[in-house]
Formats: structure tokens, sequence, C-alpha cells
């Protein structure tokens, strides 16, 4: 089996993130536990999810010309990606800030940077994302961007996977050129306005061919135009930091698919990956490695 080529294009951001009991309520101080900075983003998470699952994984985006820019390449160079379409543009890089409470939930306030001046593809992401077998895409970067890159995905063949996060109204001019479509359960309910995942799945289905939707500590939901739809199970573990689990999620189910597993095979794979990450700390720094998530599949 060759080893899939996965690209990504989205956002690398600084994670700031403090731990507390209880979160904090509007206008309430509360004394936090802990405090971490760990690189993030929905799209470098992705990515090394993606690499630590065993792919060839390029990255593409922009970090500021800031000490957390340097930063920010730097972990992912060192997670083995190709960083060849990582821009450094003046001014600051993208940061979010982060509240994770004694369950393990969290909120997140993200300030784009860097990630705010992405409004398109350059010179030479057309050729790295034609070298891939799959795109990951989210929306944390300006839409027209994510349009245009998906856009050169489907003119280059690649399978173009889209997780819609943070939620808001997805123009049929970005969905034309998707192939999977990978929501939470809120963001499928905020996009067609369906609470229940299977009706929601439904009402997707007739926008893009395929659709996962994760489902958190209930697994996940997969669907496409022909054939019932597939629900498989989440591993049971005790979370101390779900932050990541749904990019560590998108990534390995990418690499999975990209290898040739079928949906059921590939949700399995990713459920063991998401599961291994929400007991560890962190964004990028949860996630696992392929022979962990091949030992725990086996156990």
């Amino acid at each position: 089996m060759s080893t899939p080529r996965i690209a990504v294009f989205g956002s690398v951001n600084m994670d700031l993130v403090a731990y507390a009991d209880t979160a904090p309520a509007t206008g309430e101080t509360v004394t936090g536990t802990a405090f971490r900075q760990v690189p993030g983003g929905k799209g470098a998470n992705q990515a090394v999810a993606a690499a630590r699952a065993g792919a060839d994984t390029v990255f593409l985006g922009a970090v500021g010309g800031d000490a957390f820019g340097t930063e920010l390449r730097d972990n992912l160079v060192a997670a083995g990606i190709d960083t060849t379409g990582l821009r450094t543009v003046p001014g600051p890089s993208g940061i979010a800030h982060i509240v994770v409470d004694g369950r393990g939930g969290n909120s997140i306030i993200v300030v784009p940077g860097a990630n705010g001046g992405v409004t398109g593809t350059v010179p030479g992401d057309r050729e790295l994302i034609g070298g891939a077998d799959a795109l990951l895409l989210q929306l944390e970067l300006p839409m027209e961007a994510v349009v245009a890159a998906a856009r050169t995905g489907r003119e280059q063949g690649v399978r173009v996977h889209l997780t819609p996060a943070p939620a808001r109204d997805l123009p049929d001019e970005l969905l034309e050129s998707v192939d999977v479509l990978v929501p939470n359960e809120h963001e499928a309910a905020a996009i067609t306005g369906r609470t229940d995942p299977r009706e929601a799945l439904a009402a997707l289905l007739e926008r893009v061919p395929e659709v996962l939707i994760t489902l958190g500590g209930e697994g996940s939901l997969h669907g496409t135009r022909s054939g019932a739809p597939v629900h498989v199970p989440a591993l049971k573990v005790d979370a101390v930091d779900t932050t990541a689990a749904g990019d560590t999620f998108c990534g390995s189910f990418a690499v999975a698919r990209a290898e040739g597993a079928d949906p059921a095979g590939a949700m399995r794979f990713a459920a063991a990956a998401a599961a291994l990450s929400v007991q560890r700390r962190g964004a990028s720094s949860s996630m696992p490695a392929r022979a962990e998530v091949e030992d725990l599949l086996r156990g």
C-alpha cells in the first residue's frame, strides 16, 4: 500500500489554553488550575493528525512575522509536514483563547491574525494541491480563499473534504466542489435547521454526495446518496480535553479513506484516534501516532 498524500489548506494559530474547574460566566472571574501555550488552528491540527496517522502531508496557509509564526512553522516541520505552502506575512499570527472546564468541555475565541489575510490561492498552491490524494478544508480562513482552494482541488481531481467550522451558511459555489462534508452534530443542525442527526444527514446529502457527522460521545454517522446510513459508536474513555477531538477525527478519517478503507473502517480508525486524543491535554500535542491507534484497535 502506497503512502497517501494529504494537502491541508487552512488556519494555523497559537492556542492559549486556560484550565478551570468551571468556565466563567459573563462578568465572572474564576481561578484557573493550569495554563498552556500550544500550536493549533483547525487547519494545522488536521495536518498534524493526518501526518501522525501515516500520510505524507503538506500544509498551505499563513503565519505572521512574529515569534508565534516561527514557533508555529517549526511545530509543523517537527511533525514531518511539508511547509512549502506556508506563507509568512507582515503582522501577528493567529491566536485562539481556549477555556477548558473540569469535564473536558471547551469554549474558544479565535483572533485570525495572518489567517485573515489569506484571500485566495497563490502561485505554487495548485501544484501542491494537485499532488495530493485528498484536500482538507475548514472555515477559519476567509470564505473566498476556501472556495478558491476547493475549486482547485476539484479541477485537479483531488477528493475535497470540508469541515464546516465555525458553522456558517455554505454557498453553492463552495459545495459544488466538495466531495465529503464533515460537520459535527451542532454544525449540521446550524446548517440545516434539523436537530435530529439523521434528518440533518438527509438534508445535507441534497447538497453534497457524501456526509460524515461526528456525534461526540455517540460516535459518528455517515451517508451517501445511495445506501443506508452507517453509524459507528465512539470508544468509551474518560475525556480530559476535547479541544482537538474533531480535528483528530477528520485528519485520521481522510488518511484511512485515502488508503482505501471503506467508510465504516475509516470511521473506526478515526474514532480510535479521537479517543486517544481526548485523554490528553492540548490540541496538536494530544494527537496519537498511528502505532498507538492500531494498538488500541487491536486491543
